[in-house]
């Protein structure tokens, strides 16, 4: 199966494939990919969904997460993962590039390149991690305006309302900017940085049947649980939002390191990918059958 097949691509829109999967029993388990392969090998892992991180966008760019990636540069991301995967994907549209037009141009960018579903933070530019501080933040009632203008522009795309209150303003200053959130058209909150347990416990007890995601990131200000403990607290969503990226940057460290010492990458080859391991994944195969099937080469005739 290849994108480039008509038949193979989903008939459903990436939006609705993604409210789908959120309606169905437990929780939504959606692992960061932060590029093409790793999306295939998610998918191959079982995934029904992804998430794409702007922390790991701008990381893999050689950028800090600070608000300075484009809609251009992240559309470049979402078309990969969704051409690749074929999964419904989350999309982090950090505070909407602008204000109201912006977001709603983000809204419709984001659609046309295959997201799923988008999430926007109530924060102000230059915004930083979630789990960072002195955070700055929007009023409520500017990013209400912002959740309304993207529920507007969008067609099927789930938009989900990040707020990054609990830190500044407490469990209480949170609730009451989502419950704004979801006056203005947000179909599922994101309380993000939550320190303990029962914060998340207070959040679901004050929203309640609202679709609620949590952000189980490495090193941050939450604490370590799993996607079964997220769902015994109440919650739709997961996210693993830079994981992909950090195993990955963790291994070209050490690649660069041992080529740099011995003049040679052999002491890496174990821990490789080899190449019929990549071909496999990326569907090498079913390509050149493809292309086989529509145009076979034919040699020239050098006698003529």
């Amino acid at each position: 199966m290849t994108y480039l097949i008509a038949d193979d691509l989903p008939v459903e829109s990436a939006g609705k494939r993604f409210r789908r999967a959120l309606n169905e029993p437990g929780i939504l388990r959606l692992p960061g990919a932060h590029n093409g392969q790793a999306a295939l090998q998610a998918r191959a892992a079982g995934f029904e969904a992804l998430y794409l991180s702007g922390a790991a966008m701008s990381a893999s760019m050689g950028l800090p997460d600070l608000g300075i990636i484009t809609i251009d540069e992240v559309s470049f991301f979402i078309r990969q993962i969704a051409r690749a995967s074929g999964l419904p994907l989350l999309v982090d549209g950090d505070t909407g590039y602008g204000e109201a037009l912006n977001v709603m141009h983000m809204v419709r960018a984001f659609e046309e390149a295959g997201a799923g579903a988008v999430h926007l933070e109530d924060q102000l530019l230059p915004k930083k991690c979630g789990h960072l501080n002195d955070k700055k933040l929007a009023s409520a009632a500017d990013m209400a305006a912002k959740v309304a203008a993207a529920a507007k522009a969008a067609r099927d795309l789930v938009v989900i309302a990040r707020t990054d209150a609990a830190a500044s303003e407490g469990v209480e200053g949170a609730v009451a900017r989502a419950k704004l959130y979801i006056e203005a058209g947000a179909d599922a909150i994101f309380p993000e940085a939550l320190t303990s347990v029962e914060m998340f416990r207070e959040v679901r007890a004050a929203l309640p049947g609202v679709n609620l995601l949590a952000n189980m990131t490495e090193f941050g200000r939450t604490p370590a649980l799993t996607a079964q403990e997220f769902e015994e607290l109440g919650y739709d969503m997961v996210i693993w939002p830079v994981s992909s990226l950090r195993v990955a940057n963790k291994a070209q460290e050490r690649l660069y390191a041992a080529l740099a010492r011995d003049g040679a990458t052999t002491a890496m080859i174990p821990e490789m990918q080899t190449r019929k391991e990549l071909y496999d994944t990326i569907g090498l195969n079913d390509f050149e059958a493809l292309d086989q099937s529509i145009a076979a080469s034919v040699a020239p005739d050098w006698t003529a």
